[in-house]
This record gives C-alpha cells, sequence and structure tokens, in this order.
C-alpha cells in the first residue's frame, strides 16, 4: 500500500464521522468544556435598561449648561423617578437610566453644593449611557450548537438567565497498548527489553484535555487471540478505540489484521514523519484508530489525526487550528519524502518570533514534545535555511 498524504487522509477520517451521541441537560457549573447541542437565543435583553456606565449624574443633555436641581440618588438595582425639568439625579454604575435623562456626566467633570449640581463643559445625548440591548438583543442567537463551552460562554449563558445547558455526552473512547516489552510505572524495576507503558498516559491524558472519557483496557500482549478479544471488548465499551503499537508491518504487530478480521481497515500508512505507521477502521461499527507505538508518534498523530476526529464525532464545530510562521533558528539540507512535524521551541528574537529545533527527532524521544512548545511544518521535497519562514502549529492549542 502507498503512503497517504495527511489532507487526503483526514479527508477520509473525517468523512467517516457518524451523528454525534446523545445529549444531556447539565448544570450551567459543571459544563466547562463540554460541547453545545442546543442553539442557544436569548430570551432577554441585556442590559435590559439603559443603564449607568459609570458613577456620576444622569440629567438632560440639553441642560448641562444650566444649574441642576440633584434631587434623587440611583444606586444600581435601584429604579430612579422621571427626571424633571431642571433636575439630575446622583447615579451609579450599572444603575438605570431614570426616565427623562439622556446622558451621564462622569463625577469627576461635576461640582456639587448642597443639591445644586453644575457641569464643567459640553453634554452629548447617549454619553455614558449604555443602551438596553447593548450587549445581547431580544431574541438573538447567543452560542451555537457545536461549540465547545469556554468559561466566558458559562458567563454569558448566566447574563440572559440560564441555569442549565444541552450539552453532548463526553465520547468514552477506549485505550490499549499492545507489546509484551510493557510493564506499568509502579510494577516494579524493568527487566532486560522491558519498557514502561508511557502511551497510556500519554494518551488518556490527551483524552481528558479534551474533555472525553478514557476506557483504559490495559496492555494487550503480542498475540493475535489476546489483540482480537481486547478489540472486542473496547468496541462494546466505547464510541471509539485506539490502541497504540500493532499497526507496522512486523511478524508480532497483530492489531492491523485483527483489525481487518473483525471489521474494516481503512487506512494505515501516512506520508508524515513522525508516524507513518497508522491504521483507521472500525471493529464492528465501533470507528477504530490504530496509532504507532513510538512515544512521539503516538503523541502527534493523535494531534493531527485522532483530535479532529474525536471533536467532530464529538459535535464540535470548529475544528480547524489557527497556524502562523516563525523564522527557522535551524535548517533542513536534504528534502523528505514526507510531511515533516519538527518538535521546536518558540522564542521571541527581537520584533520575530524564532522557531528552535528540539535535539534529538527520533520519534522514540518523548522529552522532544515534552520540552518543545510547537510543530514544525516541513512539506515533503522542501529544504529549509535559517531565517526562512515556516509554519507553525502550536502544542497548547493542540491540547489545551
Amino acid at each position: 500500500m502507498s503512503l497517504t498524504p495527511l489532507d487526503e487522509a483526514l479527508g477520509q477520517v473525517l468523512a467517516r464521522v457518524g451523528p454525534p451521541v446523545d445529549t444531556c441537560e447539565m448544570p450551567l457549573l459543571e459544563a466547562l468544556s463540554h460541547t453545545l447541542a442546543e442553539t442557544v437565543v436569548s430570551p432577554i435583553a441585556v442590559p435590559g435598561d439603559d443603564n449607568s456606565a459609570m458613577d456620576g449624574y444622569a440629567l438632560r443633555a440639553a441642560e448641562a449648561g444650566q444649574v441642576l436641581q440633584v434631587n434623587q440618588r440611583i444606586p444600581a438595582g435601584a429604579v430612579g423617578q422621571t427626571l424633571l425639568p431642571g433636575t439630575a439625579a446622583r447615579i451609579f454604575t450599572g444603575a438605570p437610566v431614570p426616565p427623562g435623562a439622556d446622558a451621564v456626566v462622569m463625577q469627576e467633570n461635576c461640582a456639587v453644593e448642597g443639591d445644586r449640581l453644575t457641569i464643567a463643559g459640553g453634554v452629548v445625548a447617549g454619553e455614558n449611557v449604555r443602551p438596553r440591548g447593548q450587549d445581547i438583543a431580544e431574541g438573538a442567537e447567543v452560542l451555537s450548537v457545536g461549540r465547545v463551552l469556554r468559561p466566558q460562554d458559562l458567563g454569558l449563558l448566566a447574563s440572559i438567565g440560564r441555569s442549565l445547558v444541552r450539552v453532548y455526552r463526553p465520547l468514552r473512547v477506549a485505550v490499549l497498548s499492545t507489546g509484551d516489552e510493557l510493564r506499568e510505572p509502579g510494577s516494579g524495576p524493568l527487566q532486560p527489553g522491558q519498557l514502561y507503558n508511557s502511551n497510556r498516559y500519554t494518551l488518556a491524558g490527551l483524552l481528558r484535555s479534551l474533555n472525553l472519557q478514557c476506557v483504559d483496557i490495559g496492555i494487550v500482549p503480542d498475540d493475535p487471540e489476546a489483540t482480537a478479544a481486547a478489540l472486542l471488548e473496547a468496541s462494546q465499551r466505547a464510541d471509539v478505540v485506539i490502541s497504540s503499537g500493532g499497526v507496522s508491518v512486523g511478524e508480532e504487530d497483530h492489531v492491523k489484521k485483527q483489525v481487518e478480521r473483525l471489521g474494516e481497515l481503512a487506512l494505515w500508512k501516512l506520508a508524515i514523519k513522525p508516524g507513518k505507521p497508522l491504521a483507521f477502521g472500525r471493529v464492528g461499527e465501533t470507528p477504530f484508530i490504530g496509532l504507532p507505538g513510538n512515544p512521539t508518534s503516538v503523541f502527534v498523530t493523535f494531534c493531527l489525526v485522532a483530535r479532529p476526529f474525536l471533536l467532530k464525532q464529538q459535535g464540535v464545530s470548529e475544528t480547524d487550528l489557527p497556524g502562523f510562521q516563525a523564522r527557522a533558528g535551524f535548517s533542513v539540507a536534504r528534502p523528505g519524502t514526507r510531511q515533516d512535524y519538527l518538535r521546536v521551541i518558540i522564542q521571541r528574537a527581537g520584533d520575530e518570533l524564532s522557531a528552535i529545533r528540539y535535539t534529538n527527532q527520533s520519534s522514540g524521544v518523548l522529552s522532544s514534545v515534552s520540552q518543545a512548545n510547537a510543530l514544525a511544518v516541513i512539506p515533503p521535497g522542501t529544504t529549509v535555511d535559517e531565517g526562512d519562514l515556516v509554519d507553525i502549529l502550536l502544542l497548547d492549542l493542540l491540547v489545551p
């Protein structure tokens, strides 16, 4: 099978996204990072009245040149009386502007002796007045379905009186690691040829950072029947199955064959580096993503392929990431045949950003993605001179 370019592979993967999972109503304080399953329309205007933008005095702008009588006081939460000609009202930030007033003068521009008010300078109608509905008009669409709720979104929903919101249930994603060489941290000293299972923790953290539920299947030995049993269990317990390892061409790499036997394999080699061996398909009717075994390849392929698929399946409407460019603090002398995602550290260099390549770019060096804060995208057939502009993906945007 020939190598598949990433854009083509993503198109195939995202075309297999099914309907979003079921929904539930959730208290607003619990809804952070969940995906909105309804379009929210405001039943009220925010603010509900014309109100004062600051502490000062409410008056008619046309009377600003007169000495006015201050005959009422309106704190936030109170409602004033209709302003009579020749009068003004002491008013505080957020308080409704009384009928008859059309401006608020900040207290620093006012002189008050007893109940007599004199204004320094001219006043324009509408000055320091927040009009009704300035923030949100009654009947306006506030938030759209598919939005991942942020703290400021919760505040916005609260401002229109919502205490509950309908969201999609977080996807259940089964994670299994394959390999006889794997041992769990805390299980004792490693024997020759053994490795601690870092991929389990990387994937669990990646899933939780996207507010998805991790279903831990554990370590699966390099055995065809054990692999098949683990895949079946995972497919029955989760909405999506993700494995690490076992999708290459070695004799002990059983995942690919068992997925083909139990369901369908749609894709298994990507033209990217790191992360060439990757499988996509289904186990029964459950979507399956088979990531490579090398720790850095697991991280990169999750971010590039698994992340957009999972978010779309979760019902998220916007999964594209804003990229930017930085000056290369490195060179690439020989063009590659695959799109390379170099682990880099973005630093400010004067008025520009510079991308410094992490020293060791091996797919087995997990410290490269731990120490780096970005990926520099180097297309196939491309060389890079130091100082060239290169495309950058920030890791904090890929995995919040």
